[in-house]
């Protein structure tokens, strides 16, 4: 059975095409990325129109979801075949849009589906935490979007799966990349993770003091991460802002 973190990554490919589809392309693809409601729990792409049409991808009750200003269409994931789920994006996009929806990428994905791929909803457990970390994430980061005056976006980058944060730190020469990543080669758990660029290299850590909370890294990723098991938003805030002043003396 797929994880749910890997089903939901898979699901947000659904949103990502709807802004390949629909939306003008933009050179660092944010066209492509999504951004996540901590309220409603839900990932969502850009308006899609004047009517504020939207697809989103709801954790809460693992679903897709069409809407704008005045439409509200639910397609629940769970027993749902990958088929089955294009037909109802494909028709709503007709109705709504009338333009067509592609489900096509311009990047590849560590896996690949067929028209038979069946989304299950095996552990309600996980799917609760796989959101709380999302909220959690989106939290830290826009208290460190306010406190460093950053004015960045916070969006989830569907081809990762990160929500993340790329920004120049005002009257500084560091720019920093930071968020939440899922588990990778990097970390076998969900972490936060921070790198600093200087001169449009990134900063190899490797000569800086040990951090209180997290690790540095410098083999292949160059930055620091914290695994997100059993941390609370004053830790993630601890960690970034620690790192943050580290690489600004830098």
């Amino acid at each position: 059975m797929d994880t749910i973190e890997k089903q939901l990554h898979i699901a947000s490919q659904y949103l990502a095409a709807a802004g390949i589809s629909f939306l003008p392309k933009e050179e660092d693809d944010s066209h492509t990325n999504l951004g996540f409601n901590p309220e409603g729990g839900f990932l969502e792409t850009h308006p899609l129109s004047d009517a504020n049409d939207k697809l989103i991808l709801n954790y809460r009750n693992f679903s897709l979801e069409w809407k704008s200003n005045t439409v509200s269409k639910i397609m629940s994931l769970d027993g749902a075949t990958h088929k089955e789920l294009l037909l109802w994006i494909s028709n709503s996009s007709r109705e709504f849009l009338n333009k067509e929806y592609s489900y096509k990428f311009h990047y590849e994905l560590p896996y690949t589906i067929d028209d038979n791929f069946t989304f299950k909803l095996s552990d309600v457990e996980d799917l609760s935490e796989m959101m709380h970390l999302r909220i959690l994430a989106q939290f830290i980061l826009e208290r460190i979007d306010n406190n460093y005056n950053l004015n960045a976006s916070i969006r989830i980058w569907p081809h990762h799966f990160d929500t993340g944060i790329y920004s120049q730190i005002p009257d500084s020469s560091i720019t920093i990349g930071l968020g939440l990543a899922i588990p990778d080669s990097v970390c076998d758990n969900h972490y936060l993770y921070i790198t600093g660029y200087k001169g449009g290299q990134a900063i190899d850590p490797s000569g800086l003091e040990p951090l209180t909370l997290g690790t540095w890294k410098s083999d292949g990723f160059k930055g620091a991460i914290l695994d997100t098991s059993g941390i609370v938003e004053a830790d993630g805030m601890k960690f970034f802002k620690e790192v943050i002043n580290l690489l600004l003396a830098v």
